[in-house]
């Protein structure tokens, strides 16, 4: 009977020590609560703390209790330059629906709108970010959902500017429908796994529009990187996924569509490469099946170096660029197989909608612009149509074994969607 009575007199205490119902905690002109950071002190675990419209100059503000934090018709947070925003360190918290501004540039420290701590399933959805150097800073948190936000940072310089979304030892985190202007990189990853990156539109950042490394086993679906100044780069990772993509008119000197560097075990698939100084650059990276892309309008479509093994490129189009596969070397170790050329001239008698002869994609001039880079403005000139139909005659410098021995005769790749050319930019009216 005592072990009874004591076992209830545990459990009643157990259940009053566990919050019966949540409620919701006014912030605004007029409420109980003036200011977001009285309104969050005021919170229970699992409240929800709404904050009218308007502007509160207020930063610092610290999440320690899993609340909902919503805001009513995007009230304006500025930190007027004076640092971090908001710091989640609860696990479960929710972000909702505000407006940040002016975090404020430092060069000992970085700043962010929203910087999330050692707290697991934090979400951050329908925020705009105005000039917050960093926008969402997650570190050592597991689950972090970032969603339907717009971020706009002020460019500048590398050194000045911060990250859109920036992510460090995470895991499982769900990155959807943001749109990133203006940022170093809009979005970045470093020690970041098992996550997915879907549907954002990331363009005219100062550097990348992606960036990450040391990354495994993430996924990048129908995303569309356009006009950053140095493209997308992925480093050091294995087992990528990037299906669905969009690399567009990230075009200067230093540019790519999409840079792999030491990247292996990865599919490359259903994405288009358009208008590109280089569409594709694969260096030191192994084993990638890269199918069905296609590859328009590019000055190098896949520049291919000679430390890049046991790929295969199969079933993409290569429609109108001014050099379609590049390589630094004679020998080739990868396998191409069953791409449309817009470039083959070769003939299909038997109408099986199979080349009869097979094409050798490398052209001798891209070898010596490889070797002599000021060699390029010669490109269109009578000179080098002679050298390039010398060498598809009589193959002697290009690499033998980079040959498509089943060209199609038809483009494979093309989507429905990209038929009539590039799709407007979606940006938000918000």
């Amino acid at each position: 009977m005592k072990r009874i009575s004591a076992a209830i007199l545990i459990a009643a205490l157990a259940v009053a020590n566990v919050p019966t119902s949540a409620t919701t905690v006014q912030v605004g002109p007029g409420r109980q609560h003036p200011t977001i950071a009285s309104g969050i002190a005021a919170a229970q675990p699992g409240d929800t703390v709404r904050v009218s419209s308007g502007i509160y100059n207020e930063h610092g503000l610290s999440v320690l209790a899993p609340i909902v934090l919503i805001g009513t018709n995007y009230p304006v947070v500025d930190a007027q330059n004076a640092g971090d925003i908001i710091v989640v360190t609860a696990a479960g918290a929710t972000i909702r629906g505000f407006a940040f501004r002016n975090v404020g540039a430092s060069y000992i420290e970085d700043r962010a709108a929203v910087r999330v701590k050692n707290a697991d399933n934090v979400h951050v959805t329908d925020c705009r970010f105005d000039h917050t150097i960093f926008g969402v800073y997650a570190e050592h948190s597991n689950g972090v959902v970032v969603t339907g936000n717009v971020l706009h940072g002020a460019g500048g310089s590398e050194v000045s500017a911060g990250n859109g979304i920036h992510l460090w030892y995470c895991k499982n985190a769900r990155i959807e429908n943001n749109e990133v202007h203006g940022h170093r990189d809009g979005i970045y990853f470093e020690f970041v796994e098992n996550s997915v990156i879907r549907g954002n539109l990331s363009s005219h950042n100062v550097r990348y529009g992606l960036h990450f490394m040391f990354s495994p086993g993430n996924e990048y679906l129908n995303n569309r990187f356009e006009a950053n100044n140095a493209g997308v780069a992925v480093m050091y990772t294995q087992h990528v996924t990037m299906r669905g993509n969009v690399f567009s008119h990230n075009w200067g000197p230093s540019s790519y569509g999409l840079l792999l560097k030491e990247i292996s075990d990865s599919e490359i698939s259903g994405n288009h490469f358009i208008g590109n100084t280089v569409g594709l650059h694969a260096e030191g990276s192994n084993r990638l099946r890269v199918t069905n892309n296609e590859f328009t309008a590019n000055g190098y479509a896949a520049r291919i170096m000679a430390n890049s093994m046991d790929g295969t490129f199969t079933g993409n189009d290569f429609v109108g660029n001014a050099f379609d596969v590049v390589t630094n070397g004679r020998q080739n170790f990868n396998t191409f197989d069953s791409n449309y050329w817009s470039a083959y001239r070769g003939y299909d008698l038997d109408r099986n909608g199979v080349g009869d002869v097979p094409y050798h994609p490398v052209r001798l001039f891209s070898l010596l612009v490889e070797r002599t880079p000021p060699g390029i403005v010669l490109l269109g000139s009578l000179f080098v149509s002679i050298i390039d139909t010398a060498e598809r005659v009589m193959p002697i410098f290009t690499p033998e074994t980079l040959v498509d021995h089943n060209p199609s005769m038809t483009a494979i790749a093309v989507r429905p969607a990209l038929a009539g050319g590039m799709p407007p930019v979606q940006r938000s009216s918000r």
